[in-house]
């Protein structure tokens, strides 16, 4: 029961038995006195849905490190209390990746408390649905990027390849690439997306067996720069065809945590494997990556490949973004 003081929170919480079964349900009962601790409350005004949201939504082992636990990787809102001078009441903000979600309490709620060094304050514009638009894949599609560009690939270099096109990261960094003038081949599991992805920006659309099927160490070389959501054998793929002094920004691993790939391509050609950590990014990056996206995330991302869905409907939805029928982002509304 919410005491004099404090403020009645709606949550989805994940709770394991002792056989190891997770259940999610929907609590209404929870005031701001239960949330775990931190200097600053957040009303949520907006999450998303990821590919590890889905995991742990559905009790995949690898994502919750502790329960009971609200899930939900992203949170946008503005802050009702704060005990850290950075922070004031009103202030807009959001916040991705730094464990939330997994071992401390996390957007699928309609407030969260959270430490102020996990938040970032929003670009001015941005509010939090489009934050939520763009959320961990929009974030981690952008350090994919600057990583490319501080390695000092620019669009007259060649080809760019993304993997994973369809998905959130995969989406994002074809709308990113394109606007900055790079040829885009969008690589994906679901070709019927066809016209989808090319109205992001994508010149050309192949399937996910163009990569993922070449098994020489050393094929033709056909792409300065890839951004990959998949590891395993498609990312093996890539790096046997980027081409001299080209270089692969890594960021998931949706086929698999594996690769199996040889030293050839990066001691004969040169190619770079340049690993994006979107989870415990540091905050300056985190600031620069957000204002980027404020400036140049293309309107087409926000008309074409974005749904909202009520936190009602987001057990429905982990099943499917696990499934791979989910194009594009989902914001999650509490």
């Amino acid at each position: 029961m919410t005491q004099p003081g404090e403020v009645a929170v709606r949550a989805l919480v994940l709770t394991q038995s002792e056989d190891k079964t997770v259940t999610a349900t929907f609590r209404d009962d929870l005031s701001t006195s239960d949330l775990p601790g931190g200097e600053v409350l957040v009303a949520v005004e907006a999450s998303s849905l990821n590919y590890k949201d889905g995991l742990a939504v559905l009790g995949k082992p690898g994502v919750v490190r502790k329960y009971p636990m609200v899930p939900g990787i992203d949170l946008a809102g503005s802050v009702l209390e704060s005990s850290d001078a950075r922070f004031a009441p009103g202030d807009p903000v959001l916040l991705t990746g730094w464990g939330v979600g997994e071992d401390h309490w996390g957007g699928y709620a309609t407030h969260a408390r959270v430490k102020a060094d996990w938040l970032t304050h929003r670009p001015q514009g941005m509010d939090a649905r489009k934050a939520m638009a763009l959320g961990t894949a929009g974030f981690t599609a952008m350090l994919a990027v600057m990583a490319l560009e501080d390695h000092g690939l620019t669009p007259e270099m060649g080809e760019a390849v993304v993997t994973g096109a369809s998905g959130g990261v995969g989406s994002v960094a074809v709308a990113l690439l394109a606007a900055k003038g790079w040829t885009v081949v969008a690589s994906t599991g679901r070709t019927q997306e066809e016209g989808y992805l090319k109205s992001l920006g994508a010149h050309e659309i192949v399937p996910r067996g163009f990569l993922s099927d070449l098994k020489r160490p050393l094929e033709k070389e056909r792409f300065a720069a890839g951004v990959d959501s998949l590891g395993g054998s498609t990312l093996a793929g890539l790096l046997a065809c980027t081409r001299r002094a080209g270089a692969v920004a890594a960021c998931g691993l949706a086929q698999s945590a594996e690769l199996h790939t040889s030293v050839m391509p990066f001691i004969l050609r040169g190619v770079s494997l340049l690993g994006i950590d979107s989870v415990m990014c540091p905050p300056e990056r985190r600031e620069a990556a957000w204002e980027r996206l404020n400036r140049e995330a293309p309107q087409v991302l926000f008309q074409e490949g974005v749904r909202e869905h009520p936190l009602s409907e987001v057990q429905a939805l982990a099943e499917r973004i696990l499934a791979g029928q989910v194009r594009g982002r989902t914001v999650i509304l509490p």
